[in-house]
C-alpha cells in the first residue's frame, strides 16, 4: 500500500512482523470509531484500553455493562484481530463498592474474595473463546525499593493471596486462556528483581500463571537498552512467554515540564525513530520468547499521554502521527 502522502510504498505492521509476534493497539469507541480503517491494516491484535476494567464493567453490585467491551470484542473478531483482555484485578480503577459493605464499612477477606470470584468467572466467562490472554493481575509489585508489595484494599483485606486466588478464578472461568502478570517500570533492575520474585513465587505454587506482561511506558531517554534486554532474559528464564502490553515512547525525558510545544521538533523525531528502531531490533533478537507486542493506542490523535503527567502538554510517542501518517519511526520498524 501507499502511505497517505502517496509518496512512498509501505509494508502493514502486522505484515512485517508476521511469523515474529502479534502487532497491537490498545483502543477504545473513540478510536474504533475515527481509527477504524488504520487498525484495519496495520494491526492484528486488540487490547481494550479501559474499558474491560472493573469499574467500566462492573460499576454497580449485579450491575454489567458489557456494551463497549462487546464492541471492542466484535470488532476483532470480524477484523481477524487477536484480542487481549486487560485487566481482571488492579488497584486502580475498581469501584469502592467492592471493598464495602452496605453501610460503607471495609469488607472482610472471604467477601472480597467471593465478590472478586464472581468478577472474574462473569468477564472471562462471557469472552471465553473470543479473548486469548487475559492480564490477571496488574501492578501490585511497589516501586519503592524498600517495599515489596504495593498496598492496596485488596491487599489490605485480602492478604497476599488474593494474587494467586485471581490466577486460579481466572483458570477456572477460561480454561483456555493465557494468563499474565502486567506491571510497568518492568526494566528498572530493583522492581525487576521484585517481579522475577513473585513470578518465582506463584510458579512454585503452581498457580496457573502463562506470562508476563512487560508494559512498555519508555521514553527516547530511559530505561536503558541493557536495562530491557536484561528484562527480557530474566522474566524468559521463568519459562514464561513474553508480551509487550502497553509500548509507547514519550517525547520527554521525565523530569522534562515543558508545555509549550505543539508538536514534535525534529530532533525527538529522529531520536524517536532511532529509539524505536533499537527496541524492535531487540524484540525480533528475542522474538522465540515474545509473542506479542501492543502499541498503547493506534496513532498520536490520542494517547493516554496528553496531558499526562503534565497538564495542559501534548505527546507524540507512537508510529503514526496525529493525521494517521506513518512516522520516521514506522519506517524505522517495517524495513529491515
Amino acid at each position: 500500500m501507499n502511505d497517505q502522502s502517496g509518496s512512498k510504498s509501505i509494508t502493514p505492521l502486522a505484515e512485517a512482523y508476521r511469523g515474529m509476534f502479534d502487532i497491537g493497539a490498545a483502543v477504545n469507541a473513540r478510536t474504533l470509531a475515527t481509527s477504524g480503517d488504520l487498525l484495519k491494516t496495520h494491526y492484528n491484535s486488540l487490547t481494550a484500553e479501559n474499558d474491560m476494567k472493573f469499574e467500566r464493567l462492573h460499576p454497580e453490585p449485579g450491575v454489567y455493562t458489557f456494551e463497549t467491551a462487546d464492541s471492542i470484542a466484535r470488532f476483532a473478531s470480524e477484523n481477524g484481530m487477536r484480542m487481549r483482555g486487560h485487566t481482571l484485578v488492579w488497584h486502580n480503577q475498581a469501584p469502592e463498592w467492592v471493598f464495602q459493605n452496605e453501610a460503607g464499612q471495609a469488607i472482610g477477606q472471604e467477601e472480597l474474595l467471593k465478590r472478586m470470584e464472581e468478577h472474574i468467572n462473569a468477564v472471562a466467562g462471557r469472552y471465553r473463546g473470543q479473548v486469548y490472554c487475559w492480564d490477571v493481575v496488574n501492578e501490585v509489585i511497589e516501586d519503592k525499593a524498600e517495599e515489596w508489595l504495593r498496598r492496596s484494599k485488596w491487599l489490605d483485606i485480602a492478604g497476599e493471596g488474593f494474587i494467586a486466588k485471581a490466577f486460579a478464578y481466572a483458570h477456572a472461568a477460561d480454561p483456555d486462556a493465557q494468563l499474565f502478570y502486567n506491571d510497568y517500570n518492568e526494566c528498572d533492575p530493583v522492581k525487576r528483581d521484585k517481579i522475577v520474585r513473585l513470578l518465582r513465587s506463584l510458579k512454585e505454587q503452581d498457580v496457573p500463571l502463562h506470562g508476563m506482561g512487560m508494559q512498555g511506558h519508555w521514553s527516547l531517554y530511559g530505561p536503558s537498552m541493557d536495562d530491557i534486554r536484561q528484562a527480557i532474559e530474566s522474566y524468559a528464564a521463568l519459562d514464561l512467554r513474553l508480551h509487550v502490553t502497553e509500548l509507547d515512547l514519550s517525547v520527554f525525558a521525565h523530569d522534562d515540564r515543558r508545555t509549550d510545544l505543539t508538536e514534535p521538533t525534529a530532533e525527538m523525531l529522529e531520536l524517536q525513530a532511532e529509539r524505536y528502531e533499537a527496541v524492535f531490533a531487540l524484540f525480533r533478537e528475542y522474538r522465540d520468547a515474545i509473542d506479542s507486542v501492543t502499541f498503547w493506542g493506534a496513532a498520536d490523535d490520542y494517547t493516554w499521554l496528553h496531558d499526562f503527567p503534565v497538564r495542559g502538554r501534548r505527546n507524540w510517542p507512537l508510529v503514526f502521527d496525529a493525521a494517521h501518517r506513518p512516522k520516521a519511526s514506522f519506517y524505522r520498524i517495517t524495513e529491515f
